[in-house]
């Protein structure tokens, strides 16, 4: 597959968006896919799949079960990272790739020593599908074509019967359909829920000087929903804060039109893992150790 560099060293690489034009949707999605993650929108689609997860922890079935397994909490960052690596492995290599079915057929261990209710696998889903797409349309610096939306609906679905999903949307307002009925049933405030958010914010506190950390929160909060706020117990933060935040991210915008400051591409070999500095990892040992380690 053809590669791409910057022109000059920073600046966007036109034919990036010209290749996923060209592309079919619905037999190139995979490509199209790595194209996002790689070159156009590497930055934020980390960040809207961060906060994609964040947002199922309203659930207290999905915070429940993560509480209880205590991984957040005493091995938060590991958790972070050996996820974040399982999901950019099969979504930069493809889920029918010999990384990418490594890297599901992982997840699908993982997940197998817990009892998940499929509803809850499929929230997770609708996430992973509208937090990018809204993400990029509110402060990306584009907006996703319909094409690239496509593609990313019909990867995650083809995932997902990877993963044994059963009663998958068909299309996308099925998907919105089931996640808004899910919400309405399930999302309500619970200690677990708390707890879970708190830790991921933590973590997350933890890559900024101690000067900064106490901004973390409110951005967080800032960021989701007030259906959110009210599960995890937050408040919204001052309307002049989120109105800076929202200048930062437009400022952002008009810089990143023209620029990119990361790699191209941007893959798991060039990302730094803070677990993993020196990337001592396999597929098969991501995970939680006391699985990790049976045999």
């Amino acid at each position: 597959m053809k590669k791409y560099a910057k022109k000059a060293f920073i600046f966007r690489n036109p034919e990036i968006q010209q290749e996923i034009a060209s592309l079919n949707p619905i037999t190139d999605h995979q490509r199209i896919v790595y194209l996002m993650t790689a070159y156009e929108f590497p930055f934020d689609m980390v960040r809207s799949l961060e906060l994609a997860l964040f947002h199922t922890y309203a659930s207290p079935s999905i915070s429940g079960l993560l509480q209880k397994t205590g991984e957040f909490v005493k091995r938060g960052q590991k958790r972070y990272d050996d996820t974040g690596i399982l999901i950019a492995q099969f979504m930069q290599a493809g889920y029918d790739s010999e990384l990418g079915t490594r890297a599901i057929d992982q997840m699908n261990k993982i997940h197998g020593n817990y009892r998940i209710a499929n509803e809850d696998y499929l929230l997770v889903l609708s996430t992973f599908v509208f937090y990018p797409i809204n993400w990029m349309e509110v402060n990306g610096w584009r907006k996703m074509s319909e094409g690239e939306k496509l593609a990313l609906f019909i990867f995650f679905k083809e995932v997902a019967q990877r993963m044994n999903l059963t009663d998958i949307p068909e299309d996308f307002e099925a998907l919105k359909n089931f996640a808004e009925e899910y919400e309405q049933k399930h999302f309500r405030y619970a200690e677990s829920n708390k707890v879970i958010a708190d830790a991921t914010i933590k973590i997350v506190a933890n890559w900024f000087p101690s000067f900064l950390r106490f901004a973390v929160k409110p951005v967080f909060a800032a960021l989701i929903t007030e259906k959110l706020r009210e599960a995890f117990g937050y408040k919204k933060p001052s309307t002049l804060f989120c109105e800076i935040l929202n200048m930062s991210f437009q400022i952002r915008k008009y810089f990143l039109k023209y620029v990119s400051f990361k790699k191209y591409p941007t893959e798991i070999s060039n990302t730094y893992y803070r677990t993993y500095p020196k990337h001592e990892f396999t597929i098969e040992t991501l995970g939680p150790e006391y699985l990790t380690k049976k045999k």
